[in-house]
């Protein structure tokens, strides 16, 4: 996938280069540097002797050694400095350049730490956004699997303001659709007394849970049975005519929806290809529908949105709230620790 986040430990990742958070000196340090250095070898350490340092904001790219990775490309980040400092444009500059260091070397594939956000104090959520404008604006024309690697999910933090809308949001839900599902409760008891007594409504008591078996019925992905029903034109079909309204090109709105373009030339040539629920999801955002667009479009690939799944919800106040930026989508999704859109 073009963005991706994941927790995981980047000196074990396979993949054509790792990003290494140094100090000017290139000679290894503590954190992420430390332990690049120390998964790799001497190897390293003797080839960055030969590199003469690093500026801050700058690149240079070495060989990896005993890593899995062909590359390590070790980069220089600011020290925070309250943010007066020109701190945001060198730390966007540590990205691009690494980026663009990863291009020139026919890198297919990248992998960055937060840089900056351990002891050099850049706040992480500030951090967080450098990273993801960075890498965004590099992919709106380029072709590269990135991935942010990060030790936890402490370690990746959406605002506070965003957090607690978003939980708000998905209580407020749960309460609604639990007292929706307790009324009808309610009535079969009522009725059951009403027309058996108290002995039958003990004996019926097993039968009570088909009311909640019902609501949670209402509201999963559709059946295959439905689906071929409700099928007036494929997903692959629907997905192109959506494209074509919305003024954009094909590229713009992969690469919009963090989709691979071969997964995209894949639904293009395929009328009958029916695609994971989160890459639809994708298409949604990346086309700015609306709640009943976002539907119709799921319903061709057979899927809905449910009120009592937290991915679900997620996803709809994004919709709803007309925040269409899929990877603000996924960090929120990621501090929930759900399934991202890629």
């Amino acid at each position: 996938m073009p963005f991706n986040i994941i927790r995981a430990d980047i000196t074990t990742l396979d993949c054509d280069a790792i990003v290494n958070a140094a100090n000017s000196s290139l000679l290894g340090g503590g954190g992420v540097d430390g332990a690049i250095h120390r998964a790799a070898g001497p190897g390293l350490l003797a080839e960055c002797r030969k590199l003469g340092g690093c500026k801050t904001g700058e690149a240079k790219i070495t060989g990896a050694y005993d890593l899995k990775a062909k590359y390590v490309i070790h980069t220089v980040g600011p020290v925070w400095q309250g943010g007066s400092h020109n701190e945001e444009q060198l730390l966007y500059s540590c990205y691009r350049s690494s980026l663009e260091l990863a291009k020139e070397h026919s890198c297919e594939s990248i992998a960055f730490p937060l840089i900056s956000s351990g002891v050099y104090s850049y706040p992480k959520a500030e951090a967080l956004d450098v990273a993801t404008r960075a890498i965004k604006d590099f992919l709106e024309t380029e072709d590269m699997d990135v991935t942010l690697v990060v030790f936890g999910k402490a370690a990746l933090k959406i605002s506070e303001q965003l957090y607690g809308d978003v939980k708000q949001y998905i209580d407020d839900a749960t309460t609604d659709r639990a007292e929706l599902m307790e009324a009808p409760r309610r009535r079969a008891k009522m009725n059951l007394l009403g027309a058996f007594g108290k002995t039958a409504m003990k004996e019926s008591a097993a039968a009570m849970p088909m009311a909640d078996a019902f609501a949670e019925e209402s509201c999963a992905d559709l059946s295959i049975e439905d689906y071929l029903k409700q099928k007036d034109e494929s997903f692959s079909q629907s997905l192109l005519h959506l494209i074509d309204k919305s003024g954009m090109t094909d590229v713009q709105v992969y690469r919009k929806a963090n989709i691979d373009r071969k997964l995209f030339s894949k639904i293009r040539s395929d009328v009958n290809y029916r695609p994971k629920k989160q890459t639809v999801l994708a298409f949604a955002i990346a086309l700015e529908l609306d709640l009943p667009e976002t539907l119709s479009l799921l319903s061709k690939a057979g899927y809905t949105l449910s009120d009592s799944i937290r991915f679900d919800l997620i996803v709809r106040y994004f919709i709803e709230h007309k925040r269409y930026n899929i990877f603000e989508l996924n960090e929120t999704l990621f501090a929930f620790d759900q399934t991202l859109l890629n």
